[in-house]
């Protein structure tokens, strides 16, 4: 036996995938506990449908479906096997959904699965039971199909079993055992078992385990209902389980699979119905399984009319069974995966569908076993992820259930969520609204995008119409902000960017150790520099302002960043870290008016000699006392300006009357966008993620390699020598043709990339979008293209920054 104690509840297809992969790399003293019998546990896994449709919006989501696939692909169990990879197919029934087809098929292209668009016709030919005239058109994914989601966890539970994995059936979980803050072991109705490490990969129970060591999980069981047809006549004699694509009617809520000579029907249009970990039913108290609660007719009754439309061959066939399957939804749709932030040794592998579940398995068994993920970027996924305010239980529920609602609807970008709205707003907001702010969510922050009070600023001014799906949630005012920025002074509201304070007698050191810049400087220096992971993968880029000798103010990318900062602390208590952002707020005073603005407010020197590029000091502003840091991200002179919450609005009142009369307004998120890709700003997040090194995406110059060790620093310098791909700046020339981001990026007839950011730019006059190319494309003055709904638009790769080149604006 090797490796720590590892004990996973829940042997379902994630419980069972995880032991595989696991013992796969060498851990074998595993034990799977299940509270039902193997290899039908009676979790979702047990009544799943077993459609996978790969098609993603998230790259990460995606390449974890591939993986199921291709891992299923090569199961079986006495020659049964574990996928039917009879192709996916989507249709469209209205122009709407026909456009949204062509955006799926960008994304699907962009992570380099092979798909295609068909005619109405071809749809025909691939699902010949469809009604041709319903149709518009459809997507078709050849290597989806069907998951033998009860067969697969037998095949792995074989594989692992022969690793010398332990498997539990029959053992309830009742407890988990802790000693200083670790997990010791798991108490179960037959014994206890020993641990060093415990994984719940528990479904719609993972909720309840949680709670057995204080971790709230934004998890939340609901119904979904999926119906059996008795005999079609038109499948008549079909011996094969499966032989057409497994087929989605997203229009309404509705997707299809074969099963002999009759269908399985899924619908998600119905009401919500969520219920919670602790009453759902033990195995024995189940009349079917745990997972399985009664079918509600009169809620399938519209499906079952449109099913009849779609297909006309059921018109012949009976709804025969039923049932009312459970599902786990999360606020944001993504897993939730990772080490609880209290409870040292406690992992979830949670929230995952049939469709990613053999990914996601990979992904946790590489983290446990070597320390990080090197086949997935995982920071949409990781448990840490969360505000507080996103663990609550109001908003759990309301975010869950409004998922299920939308999960098959047609979403912009940009499209704001729901309630409960609004949760934060900043000290500026009265002011905000006084001023018409249209408002989208930012880590539940309401943050402006544009103002209407500007509208007047429009006039005399070109500013393109970008296409119908970009101008949604975009307004003319957001390219007059952007322009009146570069022309005078704005006021943004960068309030809902995390701000962490690191403090202590040992934070120069602790700080040194984990970033790529040098931050142990003169007090009032501000860096911009990485955090990385341990394989060289950029966890975040964030700025490091040395306030005194023992304390410094980080601005960060979210609650990744303090839970990895909590995590690496040393054991001696001589380095703090708290999240300081609720109880402060920031003004971005940004132009080339800003000085003219600000020192008039302030007898400190903000003068160049007085205050430089990327120095920072405490001063009063009029009557507020704030820490200025002489930073830009829209390439202007300016600085950002913090003070404490409760003072927030007087300092917006103070800014506000000196800049009015120098022609300075407030501007939003819209033209700040604008103005970071014009100077070339990344974005953490969307333009590089974990997957991605310093080198690749144009940030080399925040390394310092000359300086000590820091954490991923030998394996960042590894990959310098092998860059392979590039963050690319790429602009267009026509004004209509802006793209929003995630689109495939074309050499000729080949996907090589896709698009991260994109924007107008309305300082240069041309569409901006930043894209990840190999090297030999990334050359400055190829001609590339872009693959937009049903379009090609030509872009030019150009060189960087496209704006003020020199530094002259942001250095003057």
């Amino acid at each position: 036996m090797a490796g720590p104690r590892v004990v996973i509840i829940g042997a379902g297809v994630v419980g069972a995938a995880l032991a595989d992969e696991v013992s796969a790399r060498g851990w074998t003293e595993v034990t799977v506990v299940d509270q039902g019998p193997l290899p039908a546990t009676g979790g979702s896994s047990s009544h799943a449908p077993g459609l996978v449709f790969q098609t993603n919006s998230s790259k990460t989501m995606t390449e974890m479906a591939r993986y199921t696939v291709e891992k299923f692909c090569s199961l079986d169990v006495d020659g049964k096997p574990c996928f039917l990879q009879v192709g996916g197919l989507e249709v469209a029934t209205g122009p709407e959904r026909l456009a949204e087809l062509q955006r799926r098929h960008g994304w699907i292209t962009a992570w380099g699965i092979e798909a295609k668009l068909l005619t109405p016709e071809e749809c025909v030919k691939q699902h010949p039971l469809v009604n041709r005239e319903r149709i518009l058109g459809g997507l078709h994914v050849p290597t989806d199909g069907l998951a033998k989601a009860v067969l697969a966890v037998e095949a792995q539970i074989r594989r692992a079993t022969e690793r010398g994995v332990r498997f539990l059936a029959r053992h309830e979980v009742l407890d988990i055992r802790q000693d200083e803050g670790r997990v010791t072991g798991v108490v179960t109705d037959q014994g206890e078992l020993d641990a060093d490490i415990v994984v719940c990969c528990a479904g719609i129970w993972g909720p309840k385990i949680a709670r057995m060591v204080g971790l709230d999980l934004p998890l939340t069981p609901l119904g979904h209902q999926l119906a059996w047809t008795g005999p079609v006549p038109a499948l008549a004699g079909q011996t094969q389980e499966a032989i057409r694509p497994i087929l989605r009617h997203q229009d309404a809520d509705l997707y299809y699979r074969d099963r002999f000579d009759g269908f399985g029907i899924g619908y998600y249009g119905h009401r919500p119905m969520p219920t919670t970990a602790e009453e759902i039913l033990s195995f024995d108290e189940a009349d079917e399984m745990p997972s399985v609660l009664k079918f509600t007719e009169e809620d399938f009754a519209p499906a079952w009319a449109e099913t009849q439309s779609l297909l006309p061959a059921t018109q012949e066939a009976k709804v025969e069974e039923g049932i009312n399957g459970l599902f786990s939804f999360t606020t944001d749709n993504f897993p939730l995966l990772g080490e609880s932030p209290d409870v040292k040794g406690f992992w979830v592998a949670e929230a995952v569908w049939v469709t990613h579940s053999a990914g996601v398995g990979k992904a946790v068994a590489e983290w446990l076993v070597d320390g990080y993920c090197s086949s997935f970027d995982l920071h949409e996924c990781d448990l840490n992820r969360f505000e507080p305010h996103q663990l609550s239980p109001e908003y759990v529920l309301a975010r869950d259930c409004q998922n299920f609602v939308e999960v098959y609807d047609i979403l912009h970008p940009l499209q704001p969520s729901g309630d409960p709205r609004p949760i934060r707003t900043s000290p500026f907001h009265p002011r905000q609204q006084e001023h018409g702010a249209f408002f989208l969510e930012a880590n539940g922050w309401e943050r402006p995008q544009w103002y209407e009070a500007n509208a007047h600023l429009v006039e005399g001014r070109s500013i393109p119409t970008p296409n119908d799906w970009a101008a949604q949630y975009w307004s003319p005012i957001v390219g007059a902000e952007a322009q009146v920025t570069r022309e005078t002074v704005a006021m943004y509201d960068m309030t809902a960017l995390k701000r962490l304070e690191v403090s202590g007698p040992g934070a120069a050191a602790f700080l040194e150790g984990l970033v790529t810049g040098k931050v142990a400087k003169s007090v009032g220096s501000v860096t911009y520099t990485l955090l990385l992971d341990h394989d060289g993968g950029i966890r975040s880029d964030i700025t490091v302002a040395r306030l005194s000798r023992d304390l410094f103010q980080v601005g960060a990318n979210g609650n990744l960043d303090l839970d990895w900062f909590t995590r690496h602390l040393p054991a001696d208590g001589t380095v703090q870290v708290r999240d300081i952002t609720p109880g402060t707020c920031c003004i971005g005073l940004w132009g080339p008016l800003a000085r003219k603005v600000l020192q008039p407010l302030t007898d400190e020197d903000f003068t160049n000699d007085g205050l430089k590029y990327f120095r920072a000091k405490r001063a009063y502003i009029g009557s507020v006392p704030v820490t200025a840091m002489r930073l830009s991200y829209v390439g202007e002179l300016g600085w950002e300006l913090y003070t404490t919450a409760d003072q927030g609005l007087k300092l917006w009142d103070t800014l506000w009357e000196a800049a009015r009369p120098l022609g300075g307004i407030i501007a939003g998120r819209g033209a700040f966008n604008s103005l970071r890709l014009e100077k070339g700003y990344r974005s953490f997040g969307t333009d590089m993620t974990y997957e991605h090194d310093a080198y690749e995406a144009g940030v080399g110059f925040a390394v310092k390699p000359d300086k000590g060790d820091f954490t991923g620093k030998d394996a960042l310098l590894r990959r310098k020598e092998n860059v392979t791909r590039r963050l690319t700046c790429l602009t267009i020339d026509d004004p209509r043709s802006v793209v929003m981001g995630k689109e495939p990026v074309y050499d000729g007839e080949r996907a090589v990339g896709y698009v991260t950011s994109a924007s107008y730019g309305y300082t240069i006059g041309k569409g901006i979008a930043y894209a990840w190319l190999p090297a030999e494309v990334a050359v400055p003055g190829n001609s590339v293209q872009i693959g937009y709904f049903d379009r090609r638009i030509e872009a030019v790769v150009t060189e960087e920054p496209l704006f003020d080149p020199t530094m002259s604006r942001l250095r003057g």
